[in-house]
């Protein structure tokens, strides 16, 4: 694309140096940087770009977007903010692919995961492709191998770019996590929703919001971005459930979801099984049974935002039903890796979720068995939700093990004293120490019998350790397969 044609969509304070040339592509890494590429000087908690932009342009970038002008003499954007104005030139360069798709976009704190894995099989049993982007990475079909992402939601280069080999691929539909950093960084700003699903909005990343008022405006803002005609799936049980609907535009379709309140989609007569759960799903006048190979109440809820997902996309709640029953555990999530004892693999790092995952699992815990937790907190985050955390774990398992998480620059220790500060007591034959997590799973088999259910809490998918001075191959699935293999 011409830069001149990119001016036009940018819309530039200022521009410096001005020589139309063709530019093949965007980065804002000094490192991977290509010739005739352009290089964006973005600004993040640890990093200026505008540092990197002489590096940038010796490795052959012709052009630079800056919020301030740089002696280097190639031309230069200069924009008031770079990371919206990356955006711009993303949705530019990419040719806006996202106003050609049905991009549905999902968001909350915890569930946003499954929920996209599920719309995506829904849109394939009624025989329509869906790619999918989020926590695992992307791909363009349930079958398919995912292809890495460093983020829930990629930065705007990656996500226009993963937008539009979607639409080149001729898939015309795309499910995508979208969270709180993503909306308050501008990575999804020029993507075109066609609907958002509102999971739920509990403690995480106050580190990075401060306030929970402050995580619930950067949600919200996926919710007014919907224009006439679009729609909006809400949980109704949540607490902010009526904050979200009063900032729905006019002319946007909503279902509301929930288990106790009234509302479009609900779901009764739950029964919970060793292997699953049973409910029935009421919409309108039509009744339909549901016997899942999932488990928890959290399942019932993330079915539920996608049974609405598929309704709003005039999918029948029996194609719906034949998707949602062959459906197995999402990597990471409630993933049961090894049996006797049952041990659970699960990405539960803020206290609701820990909750959830700790209830869930006592559903299938036998009345003579104990019920075991594993978890930590990572390091360089709220500190705030660990005590909480250590106070949900005591109060609903029959023993913990505190250890390590990813401690990255913290020191474990600290971290794990803030934790136990959480409980009410500390017996010695029911809270367990072990800062190094490869030894506490290996501490889970002394302290358990083939009765127990184990639940590992906190990396889930993650197969990494980001430690102070380095990032190590680390997978609770392998660590506990090791242990429990049988």
């Amino acid at each position: 694309m011409d830069l001149s044609t990119i001016i036009k969509h940018v819309k530039p304070l200022e521009v410096l140096n001005f020589k139309d040339t063709d530019i093949k592509g965007i980065s804002y890494n000094s490192n991977t940087i290509n010739s005739h590429e352009i290089f964006v000087c973005l600004k993040g908690e640890h990093v200026d770009g505008h540092n990197y932009a002489q590096s940038a342009f010796e490795k052959g970038a012709t052009a630079l977007m800056c919020e301030r002008p740089l002696n280097i003499e190639i031309p230069q954007l200069i924009v008031k903010s770079t990371q919206e104005s990356i955006a711009d030139l993303a949705a530019a360069f990419y040719h806006n692919p996202s106003f050609e798709l049905n991009l549905m976009g999902v968001t909350g704190t915890n569930g946003k995961t499954t929920i996209a894995h599920l719309v995506q099989k829904i849109f394939e049993a009624n025989r329509k492709k869906c790619a999918l982007i989020g926590t695992l990475g992307y791909k363009f079909s349930s079958t398919d191998d995912y292809l890495e992402a460093k983020h829930t939601t990629p930065q705007a280069p990656q996500m226009q770019e993963t937008l539009n080999k979607i639409l080149e691929a001729d898939i015309l539909n795309c499910i995508t996590e979208v969270s709180s950093h993503a909306l308050e960084q501008y990575r999804v700003k020029n993507c075109k929703f066609s609907g958002a699903i509102f999971t739920n909005l509990t403690q995480d990343h106050l580190d990075y919001h401060i306030t929970m008022e402050n995580y619930f405006n950067a949600k919200a803002k996926l919710f007014k971005s919907l224009e006439s005609g679009a729609f909006a799936v809400i949980n109704n049980d949540d607490k902010y459930s009526q904050k979200f609907l009063d900032v729905i535009p006019e002319g946007v379709r909503v279902l509301t979801y929930g288990v106790k309140n009234a509302s479009d989609v609900m779901a009764k007569n739950i029964e919970f099984m060793p292997d699953g759960v049973v409910f029935d799903c009421c919409y309108k006048n039509e009744t339909v049974n549901f016997k899942l190979h999932l488990n928890g109440m959290f399942s019932v809820y993330n079915c539920l935002a996608s049974i609405a997902t598929g309704i709003f996309n005039n999918i029948s709640l029996l194609t719906i039903k034949e998707a949602l029953e062959m459906t197995r555990s999402v990597a990471g999530r409630f993933e049961i890796v090894a049996t006797n004892p049952m041990v659970i693999v699960d990405y539960a790092h803020t206290p609701d979720g820990l909750e959830n995952i700790l209830r869930a699992a006592r559903e299938l815990t036998p009345t003579d068995a104990n019920l075991i937790c594993l978890f930590g907190c990572g390091g360089n985050r709220d500190c705030t939700k660990r005590p909480k955390m250590g106070k949900i774990a005591q109060s609903l398992a029959d023993k913990i093990i505190v250890t390590s998480d990813n401690p990255r620059s913290e020191d474990p220790q600290q971290i794990i004293q803030d934790i136990l500060s959480g409980l009410s007591l500390i017996n010695p034959k029911t809270v367990f120490v072990e800062p190094d997590r490869r030894l506490a799973i290996k501490l889970l088999k002394d302290i358990s019998s083939e009765r127990d259910v184990l639940v590992l809490a906190g990396k889930g998918h993650e197969n990494y350790q980001i430690l102070n001075d380095r990032t190590i191959h680390f997978d609770d699935r392998e660590e506990a397969l090791k242990v429990f293999a049988n």
